[in-house]
């Protein structure tokens, strides 16, 4: 096994249309919010032999948000995962096609998140699921898969784009 450090870890981010600062911003805020969550309870705990567990839901939601915006910055940047191994025999031609390939299929990974997400939203908000936890509208938690999955579609297909100008790959 290779012990290099990963190549694309110094790269900077891609010029998009719309900013990947944007998303690293929000996972900024998300990670602080589940920090400051997690302290709460730890305190709470500590001082007072009580748990936050109902805390646990907005933690479960920031993590899915985090996991999202994540895969977002990464296919944005081309920093997700792929088999290297196969990928660097191709020429530069060969890389960038296999890319593109890998943008189709993300599209259409997250394009299926996104439609079956909206009718999971849907169906608790017209049917009022209410969470177990604190009692909210589930659709307020399940709501953010289809949203940010198509933040991903959009990533993915900007990364399309500009490998079929041959901006990147």
């Amino acid at each position: 096994m290779s012990a290099d450090l990963d190549p694309s870890a110094g790269r900077d981010n891609p010029r998009t249309a719309i900013p990947l600062r944007i998303e690293e911003v929000l996972i900024a805020a998300a990670m602080a919010a589940m920090a400051l969550i997690t302290l709460a309870n730890v305190i709470s705990r500590y001082l007072t032999d009580v748990s936050l567990a109902f805390t646990e839901e907005y933690s479960v939601v920031l993590m899915v948000i985090v996991a999202l915006l994540g895969t977002a910055v990464a296919t944005a940047s081309g920093r997700h995962i792929r088999i290297g191994y196969f990928t660097d025999q191709l020429s530069p031609r060969g890389r960038r096609m296999a890319e593109m390939a890998g943008m189709a299929l993300t599209v259409i990974c997250f394009g299926i998140l996104v439609w079956y997400g909206y009718r999971l939203a849907y169906d608790e908000y017209r049917t009022a699921v209410l969470s177990t936890g604190l009692g909210h509208p589930n659709w307020w938690y399940t709501g953010w898969l289809p949203l940010l999955s198509a933040v991903v579609v959009a990533r993915a297909v900007g990364r399309f784009i500009r490998l079929a100008r041959g901006r990147e790959g």
